[in-house]
């Protein structure tokens, strides 16, 4: 039989090169921190066509909006 893997019921973030289990507000400051070191560089988003308009609506505005970027491509167009 194959392996079989267990849920994560809690957040982990990588120091040093290995992963350790963190508290919901340090994994969600990290998270934070990360798109913000992106903010305005190098990042494009993607949304699928399946999603609602609302989520899509919701997509595009955070990768304009928070993320200041124009790189927001769907698969409506293909």
């Amino acid at each position: 039989m194959g392996k079989t893997y267990k849920r994560l019921t809690y957040p982990m973030v990588r120091e040093n090169g290995s992963l350790r289990r963190a508290s919901w507000e340090e994994a969600l400051e990290r998270a934070a921190a990360g798109f913000k070191d992106r903010r305005g560089t190098s990042f494009g988003l993607f949304s699928c066509s399946k999603s609602t308009n609302e989520m899509n609506f919701t997509a595009e505005k955070f990768a304009r909006v928070v993320m200041g970027s124009n790189n927001i491509d769907s698969c409506n167009r293909t």
